[in-house]
């Protein structure tokens, strides 16, 4: 059985990131960001998987720089 897809809205994204929301929107220009899914048209939401991944990432750069500076 498949798992089912997660969709975050912005305030949850917001929550989890501890961003702002033209940090989001910056770092997803650069593409550094999970890109938003289009669920209307002025609805969007962020897949929680992709976001998850996103932060397990910039936790892991910054475990491994701050075991390289020891």
């Amino acid at each position: 059985m498949n798992n089912p897809v997660c969709m975050l809205r912005m305030p949850d994204v917001l929550k989890r990131t501890a961003l702002c929301r033209s940090q989001i929107y910056r770092l997803i220009k650069q593409d550094e960001f999970p890109r938003q899914v289009r669920l209307g048209e002025r609805a969007a939401a962020w897949v929680e998987e992709e976001i998850d991944g996103w932060l397990r990432g910039r936790i892991e750069r910054s475990r491994t720089r701050t075991a390289s500076v020891r």
